[in-house]
């Protein structure tokens, strides 16, 4: 019994050490698999001009006044692309005042005008910002080849640096892309982003290598919504956001049709070039994430769970293992080195994955110390997801239903 008991001990105890162990392969694979990953930066020099082409940016946007303004401004900014261009904002029936603000951002710049997008069609499932999409991108286009035109889908929370649009149009135009996504620097304002978002970005940074996503022969593909460039026949080919009215998680679902049906897509750093708040507050962020989650892992249960236990380990586990490691101190009136060692080399981990972020993607290292406390939420986000999901009820983005 006493070998038993003892064999026991050394597994639990050898158990410790798996959050510093998984904090450590972490580090490793995202700076193999981001860190290391193709960067979309400024050009140069300005592109050579081809008024054979056309560039339509679209910000579909719905109850985004906090947004929509310094949006706009931000993408009539922009150097030159070389190329004509304009940009669309639609309005997709909102309550607030983004209509106006948007004109008034617009200024006197001829390049940039409002449409609405209308009531959605009786008897047809439309969520996000689909309807939007597709009626903007059906407006009439100058006469011209759709394989020579571009499609730029921006979502409001987007800061575009002024060589941006440049930038993404020559890299795309460069190797042949048919879709071109830009991953964002990450902005953190609330306390409820800075705890979620950076771990967040971790999991995707996993879940969606780019390499396998830009490897033409690996099925892998991913696409981040807030920027998605499209040549204009490869997104009418794959029937862009009309053939996926009724899809939520519609930028991996359209990068998966561009990859499946042959054509080229790219996922690139987008760090230098783009800025991407997300969420004003814990509500939005609640909603935004139950939104998403269970979609965006196929609706696995397995992989959901299996998501919520792997933050749980590494983000809480090191600050449970010094909390019990104090406490089983206390009690038997020493340290308990078993505890104290592992966690005493998790945490700082945790720090170092910090400041990797910091290092590689300018995101501060703030609240790194709650990291538990963003593990306990996402750990909510998850069930949560599930049943939203499941059922239908209070699935909702911006108070509007997706059931």
């Amino acid at each position: 019994m006493d070998e038993l008991y003892g064999a026991g001990r050394l597994i639990l105890q050898a158990m410790a050490w798996v959050p510093a162990a998984g904090l450590a392969l972490l580090l490793l694979l995202l700076e193999q698999r981001v860190g290391r990953a193709p960067r979309l930066r400024a050009a140069a020099a300005p592109p050579a001009s081809d008024p054979d082409l056309f560039l339509r940016v679209v910000i579909p946007a719905y109850n985004e006044a906090d947004n929509i303004g310094d949006c706009v401004r931000a993408v009539l900014a922009s150097d030159d692309p070389g190329v004509p261009w304009q940009l669309v904002v639609i309005d997709d029936g909102s309550s607030d005042n983004t209509a106006a603000l948007a004109s008034e951002a617009f200024g006197s710049d001829g390049r940039a005008s409002l449409l609405e997008a209308g009531p959605r069609p009786t008897g047809e499932r439309w969520v996000g910002k689909n309807w939007a999409a597709s009626i903007a991108a059906a407006h009439p286009w100058p006469e011209g080849s759709a394989e020579r035109q571009w499609l730029l889908f921006l979502d409001a929370d987007v800061r575009l640096k002024p060589p941006a649009l440049a930038a993404a149009l020559a890299e795309a135009r460069r190797e042949g892309t048919d879709l071109l996504s830009l991953a964002p620097r990450l902005q953190c304002g609330c306390l409820a982003e800075w705890l979620v978002q950076p771990i967040v970005s971790a999991l995707l940074g996993l879940a969606f290598p780019l390499q396998r996503t830009n490897n033409p022969a690996d099925p892998t593909a991913f696409a981040a919504g807030p920027f998605m460039l499209f040549r204009r026949d490869a997104y009418e080919a794959v029937g862009g956001h009309a053939a996926i009215a009724d899809v939520v998680v519609e930028d991996l679902t359209l990068a998966r049709r561009i990859k499946g049906s042959g054509r080229r897509l790219r996922y690139l750093v987008g760090a230098d070039l783009l800025d991407l708040r997300m969420y004003r507050n814990l509500a939005a962020l609640w909603e935004g994430w139950t939104k998403n989650w269970f979609l965006g892992l196929d609706r696995s249960l397995l992989r959901a769970f299996g998501s919520a236990a792997v933050v749980l380990l590494l983000f809480a586990g090191p600050w449970a293992l010094a909390l019990a490691g104090i406490l089983a101190s206390a009690i038997q009136g020493g340290p308990v080195w078993s505890l104290l060692l592992p966690a005493g080399a998790g945490i700082p981990l945790l720090l170092a994955l910090a400041l990797w972020r910091w290092w590689r993607f300018g995101l501060r290292p703030r609240y790194w110390w709650l990291s538990w406390l963003g593990a306990l939420l996402i750990a909510a986000i998850v069930p949560a997801s599930i049943w939203k999901t499941s059922t239908g009820r209070g699935w909702t983005w911006r108070g509007r239903s997706l059931a």
